[in-house]
């Protein structure tokens, strides 16, 4: 694996960039000045803009959407009453604001990438794959958030107060990028990224992470109507016979518990400091009562609708993905406190386990837990969510795409792969006859049944694509916190740095337009 050697640098308007070289290792340099901008290369700052994402994306934004996905909750077995901004949900310009802020600034090392000065060409190929990359962080911001600057974000002085753009346009020009991308990459010119901290500088596997990355676009669109509908339907038609990526996509500096700077920034949020401390998340992040009924079976005889589907038929990843407690998950009810339903009594409550927080392997002390877990590489997708992608196209545009059953079937699989689960062909032999969770019934069972298991799939992993897929169709059926006030929402709203820095151009959006579908819903999801 290549050795990395991260240095912070001094970029205008105050935003941080990394820089790497490939002799030393993620080492952190807290002097800004040690590396003037003008010599920082895209071989530098490519591996920097994926990974600054991914720390974002494995962090806040996975705690964000596991809780409003029902996955996880806060220990209220330890503490007093967690959660209760995400609970109600109380959506505020402070409520995960970390989530923007820290997107954009690991979106400007992309950008910078891509419009690097670079007459003869050197780094064309770097500048595709920050285009790719670019693009699949852009689609997390704007199904968070709906408008956004885009054309004239990024540009650090020279844009103080960029404009906003709308959805619809921010998604028209990322597929034109990620179109460029796929074409720079079969063109085969320029040097090859000794720095592709992704695929190793596999060309082939980028292009088939491009087109995925682009019917997830597409996918995304399934709703809409007139003149984006006739859109969709053209770029859609493009990638009939496409390949598609058969892998997980996972980037990988080369983490390792050489020291807290070094982890995987999942694991010391999560699991472990280097150190071998428990991660400060570690106590008060817990399994949910949904997931633990859905993964034990309902062995507890749960008698809500919600729960039936599930009757008998035990999850063989459940111990990959949480640890057991009696042999099985035991998780708290969303909102409520010891001596209510739901809450186990004791302390003794199911966490994230191997399979989330190492993958296929299985550590004999906790030092090689600690030592695994820190070295984990970062999921940006999995095999497993390409496959549902494929099936949900399948399903819906069966003119350009096929197989859909198989697709399904190869995502289950693959997710018991990626958690080191076994049995997964007697788990789609049990699921078989039962609509929404297996494939059978009407093309809304199966809908249904691709959305449940993709959650499942996802829980730990990348959960903002269930909260998206939520947010599109429904599905799956996710019961909300006991203490509820108001209903999912359909986005977040902009953080309180925006209305103070750009204030000229963010819409001003109140709390009641978070949880209606108006204006400010995010395009795809206002039908």
């Amino acid at each position: 694996m290549k050795i990395i050697k991260v240095t912070t640098v001094f970029l205008s308007l105050s935003m941080l960039l990394t820089a790497v070289s490939c002799d030393k290792y993620l080492d952190i340099n807290d002097d800004p000045n040690n590396i003037a901008l003008d010599k920082v290369t895209p071989e530098e700052m490519l591996p920097v803009g994926i990974t600054s994402c991914y720390s974002v994306q494995g962090r806040s934004l996975n705690k964000f959407s596991s809780v409003v996905m029902n996955a996880t909750a806060g220990n209220s077995l330890v503490y007093g009453a967690p959660f209760i901004d995400d609970y109600k949900p109380n959506v505020s310009n402070t409520f995960y604001n970390d989530v923007w802020d820290g997107l954009f600034r690991g979106v400007a090392n992309l950008d910078k990438v891509i419009t690097f000065n670079d007459p003869s060409n050197k780094y064309i190929q770097h500048k595709a794959i920050a285009k790719i990359m670019k693009a699949n962080y852009v689609q997390i911001l704007t199904d968070l958030y709906g408008d956004m600057p885009y054309s004239e974000a990024f540009k650090g002085q020279d844009n103080l107060t960029p404009k906003y753009d709308k959805g619809e346009d921010i998604y028209k020009a990322s597929i034109e990028s990620i179109e460029q991308a796929i074409a720079i990459l079969e063109a085969g010119t320029g040097e090859a990224p000794a720095s592709d901290i992704v695929f190793h500088g596999d060309t082939e596997s980028w292009v088939k992470f491009a087109n995925t990355l682009k019917l997830r676009y597409l996918l995304r669109m399934s709703n809409v109507t007139g003149t984006m509908a006739a859109y969709r339907d053209q770029k859609l038609a493009s990638l009939s016979g496409a390949q598609f990526i058969d892998e997980d996509v996972l980037e990988n500096p080369g983490y390792s518990a050489a020291n807290d700077a070094q982890q995987n920034p999942f694991t010391n949020y999560y699991v472990y400091l280097s150190s071998g401390t428990r991660a400060a998340n570690f106590s008060e992040n817990v399994a949910s009562e949904n997931i633990q009924i859905i993964l034990n079976g309902n062995v507890e005889g749960d008698t809500r609708s919600v729960y039936q589907k599930f009757n008998g038929i035990t999850d063989g990843r459940r111990a990959r993905m949480f640890s057991l407690v009696g042999g099985k998950v035991l998780g708290i009810r969303q909102g409520n406190l010891p001596g209510q339903p739901g809450v186990p009594s004791g302390t003794a409550v199911s966490r994230f386990s191997y399979g989330i927080t190492i993958g296929d392997k299985t550590p004999t002390t906790v030092r090689e837990y600690v030592d695994m877990a820190s070295a984990k590489p970062g999921p940006i997708m999995t095999k497993a969510e390409s496959k549902f992608l494929q099936a949900e196209a399948a399903l819906r545009y069966p003119s350009l795409f096929s197989n859909a059953a198989g697709n399904f079937a190869e995502g289950i699989t693959a997710s018991y792969e990626f958690f080191g689960a076994t049995g997964s062909a007697a788990y789609i032999a049990a699921i078989q006859s039962v609509p929404g969770l297996g494939w059978i019934g009407t093309d809304a069972n199966k809908m249904e049944a691709i959305m449940t298991q993709k959650w499942i799939a996802l829980t730990g992993v990348n959960p903002e694509q269930s909260f998206f897929d939520y947010t599109k169709t429904g599905f799956p059926v996710t019961l909300s916190a006991t203490i509820a006030t108001n209903p999912k929402p359909n986005r977040l709203m902009y953080p309180l740095s925006e209305y103070i820095a750009n204030a000229n151009n963010v819409p001003a959006i109140s709390n009641a337009d978070v949880f209606s579908k108006n204006q400010y819903t995010p395009f795809w999801a206002r039908n």
